[in-house]
This record gives structure tokens, sequence and C-alpha cells, in this order.
């Protein structure tokens, strides 16, 4: 059997080469986001583009899937490439470190992209990152909310982000891409969960909007491959050229 056999058993040839001939972009690869690549690089996409300006800490041990006592310190992004290759030696992987910004995003979504997928946690960022793929435009397009202070993995829940409900990120999200412009075409994987705010103390000169919040090593995997799984469908289903 090659490496993607077992998929192709399940959904056929032709949803494969789809899956092959298109272009992913991840941005954020952290808790979430590292998940992401996970499904989507053993899903058989085989053009990825991955972006993040940050290096793995050892407080990213409990929940990040790049995170090693072997990577501390290291490039996400590069870390990420690497073991893309290593589960698909033949995926062009493209990694690129830097911040999500009006500065950067045609840098991240130059050329034919198929599909994105937002895993970053600064709310600006997401709502700047959203605007300009749904404006661009990018077929289809992902973005996942926090995962963290969250517990109940069968609350997880997927719809347009004009549809969530119970989830303040997304609320606060779909208000914002409102006055740019966007109603409805961006995918969410959300949680209808109760937050459980149980914030870290901001440390001096930090904002206490960035402080950290407790997440569980779980919670995150599920966010990131449910929003892997549903890009993976949408890609095969996309009509052929």
């Amino acid at each position: 059997m090659n490496r993607f056999e077992r998929s192709q058993l399940l959904v056929g040839e032709k949803a494969m080469e789809r899956l092959a001939k298109s272009t992913d972009v991840v941005v954020g690869l952290g808790a979430v986001g590292s998940y992401v690549v996970e499904g989507l690089a053993r899903g058989g996409v085989s053009h990825l583009r991955l972006v993040d300006f940050d290096e793995l800490k050892e407080s990213n041990v409990n929940r990040q899937l790049y995170a090693l006592s072997s990577t501390l310190g290291r490039k996400k992004s590069e870390v990420a490439k690497e073991r893309v290759l290593e589960i698909n030696p033949d995926c062009n992987v493209e990694a690129l470190c830097l911040r999500a910004s009006k500065d950067t995003y045609e840098q991240i979504m130059s050329g034919q992209v198929d599909g994105l997928v937002d895993a970053i946690d600064d709310v600006s960022g997401k709502i700047g990152l959203l605007s300009a793929a749904w404006h661009k435009p990018i077929a289809n397009i992902i973005s996942i909310m926090g995962a963290a202070t969250r517990m109940a993995p069968n609350l997880v829940s997927v719809a347009d982000l004009s549809m969530t409900k119970r989830c303040p990120l997304a609320k606060q999200i779909r208000k914002s891409l409102r006055k740019e412009g966007v109603e409805r075409g961006i995918y969410c994987v959300f949680s209808t969960e109760e937050p459980r705010n149980h914030k870290m103390t901001a440390k001096p000169n930090e904002h206490p909007d960035r402080s950290p919040l407790g997440s569980m090593p779980c919670l995150p995997g599920i966010f990131g491959l449910t929003g892997a799984h549903n890009m993976i469908v949408k890609l095969m289903d996309k009509e052929d050229e």
C-alpha cells in the first residue's frame, strides 16, 4: 500500500487527486494549528504553506504537537515543515516565519490558494486575515476559535461563522467582519461550552488580554483535527477546473 491508500479506499482516486493538486495555507502553528497541519499532511494535501512567527517554548509542551525537549527554542514553521516531510516527502512545503498582518497578507496568500485555515489566537489578527482571505477571494476558509478554557470535547461544533452560538470570540469576530462586508462564507470550528475563564494574572508590562489562559492537552487537538477534516472534505469535493 502507498501512504494514502487507506484514504483512497474510502473516498476514491478522484478525490485523492483533488487533494494532491490543492494548495492549502495554515496560519498559526500552535496548539490548534499544529494538529491542523498534521491532519492535512496525513490526508494527502501535497502543497502546504505554513505560517508562524514564533518559537517553541517549554510552556507549549502540554498541548502543542511540535513542542518537544529537542525542539524548544526552534521556529515553529521550520519544525512543522520537517514533520510534514517526514509524513510525506513528496509534499511541497513552504515555511514562512512571519506574523500575519496587512503587510504580509499578500505574501501569505500569493498565487493560487484553494484553502486557508486560520489558527491564530490574536483577535485583531484573525479579523484582518479572514477579511483579506474572504475578499481575495479564497474559496475555502476555515477559522478555528479558542480551545483554551474548555473541557468538553462533545461540545465542539462546526458551522458558518454567521451561525455560531455561545462562543464569545466568534461573536466578536462576526460583528467586526460585518463591518468589512463579510456576512457568510467562513466556516468556523467552535465550542458551545461556557468558557472557564481561569486567566493567569498578567505579568508587568504584559497586556491583560494576552495573559495566558488555561488549556488542556486534548481539546486543541480536537479543534485542529476537526478543522483539518472539514478542509479535506471541502477540497475533495471541489469541482475540477
